[in-house]
């Protein structure tokens, strides 16, 4: 499972009339340029989210990755997740006979956590690197989405999470380099033999 860590600041706090209390936001943006190393750049496809949603498969909220903390579930309808233009946005309602649901959404109120992430697997993307030797990945489909969290530290600075998505970085490099390795062979033999 992969993580992705945004800023949340476009996630607003609500209060119905109804005395319910809500955190909603954007948890994911399209095309906007994500560094999840100095050297890798990610960016998010419109629609990658799009399947996966359009499944009904039940997607959780979060705090902080916590699998003991779940803000609300889509699939109880007490969180909602869909897809605009902009990106991948949520809404959970907050409830408040739950202490470590209430502390989240204070902690969030006030500011404290500034953050969130969402872990998921991909099932599709493109790569290159570029002529400053940068690695580009762009998330085609994401799919599953297990969860989106509200988070005090961005998950995927992780020791096991970098070593994992450091390595497909440099499979793609050396798969790259043996490519045009080849074409080098290949080009100097066709010298070789008067071509």
């Amino acid at each position: 499972m992969d993580y992705r860590m945004i800023e949340m600041s476009g996630m607003k706090k609500r209060e119905a009339d109804d005395g319910k209390i809500y955190l909603e936001g954007y948890f994911a943006r399209f095309n906007e340029p994500y560094q999840v190393f100095p050297d890798w750049v990610e960016t998010i496809r419109q629609g990658a989210f799009k399947n996966y949603l359009e499944s009904g498969k039940d997607v959780k909220i979060l705090w902080n990755h916590n699998p003991d903390i779940v803000l609300g579930s889509t699939a109880a309808g007490t969180a909602s997740l869909t897809e605009d233009d902009e990106g991948l946005y949520g809404m959970v309602e907050i409830n408040r006979s739950d202490t470590d649901a209430m502390n989240a959404y204070a902690r969030v109120l006030r500011g404290d956590v500034s953050g969130c992430s969402f872990g998921f697997d991909i099932k599709e993307f493109d790569e290159r690197i570029d002529d400053e030797g940068i690695y580009h990945t762009e998330l085609i489909e994401i799919e599953p989405l297990y969860e989106v969290s509200p988070c005090t530290f961005p998950a995927y600075e992780t020791t096991n999470i970098d070593a994992r998505s450091r390595e497909r970085m440099d499979d793609f490099r050396k798969r790259k380099l043996d490519r045009w390795k080849e074409e080098m062979r290949k080009k100097l033999k066709g010298e070789e033999d008067g071509a």
